[in-house]
């Protein structure tokens, strides 16, 4: 009998929880929390590049993209993978290692939060 031990696959990454940024403006007044998670969605979508891989993810066939696909912005690829873990740490992108390459995808509940946000302004 052999002493090799079996080990299990690795599960995928979980997705991370994302909560969605804060209630239409005429609402009422945002918390102290909802402000500071709304802040940093447009402050990390207040950054040229970001908006454009921002962009590029949202407008990719079936609303996902390889890093592999939308790293062409003009900035070399750590500061791609820089500026999209910021979009990740903001809520707005989720990310899933496949192999050798991480896939984006837009938070639809997250952008649909903010756009409801700022619809009723008008």
């Amino acid at each position: 009998m052999s002493n090799l031990k079996v080990l299990p696959l690795l599960e995928p990454e979980a997705p991370e929880a994302v909560v969605p940024c804060c209630p239409p403006l005429t609402e009422r007044p945002f918390t102290a929390e909802e402000a500071e998670r709304t802040a940093r969605m447009f402050k990390a979508l207040g950054d040229p590049v970001r908006l454009r891989l921002f962009s590029a993810v949202a407008s990719h066939a079936g609303g996902e993209a390889c890093v592999c696909d939308i790293s062409d912005v003009g900035v070399s690829q750590p500061t791609v993978s820089h500026h999209l873990k910021k979009l990740r740490e903001a809520g707005l992108l989720t990310s899933e290692r496949r192999g050798t390459w991480v896939y984006y995808r837009v938070e639809p509940s997250v952008v649909a939060a903010l756009g409801k946000m700022l619809g009723n302004l008008g």
